[in-house]
């Protein structure tokens, strides 16, 4: 399973030369994986009303080139592990051109989260969750 997010690159998330800030797309990571998570059929907000956090604890983005102001962008994302206290995403960010066709790969990306509890503590994901996650885990994930 892939989820698939469209972002518009706002003014406020480019420098003066129009060429999105590094950073932002740590948070355009974040919109599809939430996006992953309510098409599985559950928020995040549920996921937290039920005691669960998700915290990231690793992430890597491999830059190719440059998103820019006003460009449209995909984000796909998909799941690649999921372990008792660990979930792992992988993600492709991508230019679309104007009639919403894929041209560049801007970057790729994964993120590892831990479960936490309330507390902030590391915590097993409880069985209904995981089960979740597990359905909609790629098949040639680890």
């Amino acid at each position: 399973m892939e989820s698939r997010s469209e972002i518009r690159v706002r003014y406020a998330e480019s420098d003066q030369m129009g060429v999105a800030y590094h950073a932002n797309y740590l948070i355009w990571c974040e919109v599809g994986r939430t996006d992953f998570i309510r098409e599985l059929g559950m928020t995040y907000a549920e996921m937290e009303r039920q005691g669960v956090m998700l915290a990231v604890a690793d992430a890597h983005v491999r830059f190719h080139a440059s998103a820019r102001y006003d460009d449209r962008v995909r984000i796909v994302t998909r799941l690649t592990g999921v372990r008792s206290r660990m979930v792992t995403f992988a993600y492709e960010i991508l230019r679309l051109t104007d009639v919403g066709a894929e041209s560049d790969r801007l970057a790729s990306a994964t993120t590892t989260l831990v479960s936490l509890d309330a507390s902030g503590r590391p915590a097993a994901l409880p069985q209904a969750i995981r089960t979740l996650l597990d359905c909609g885990r790629s098949p040639v994930a680890a």
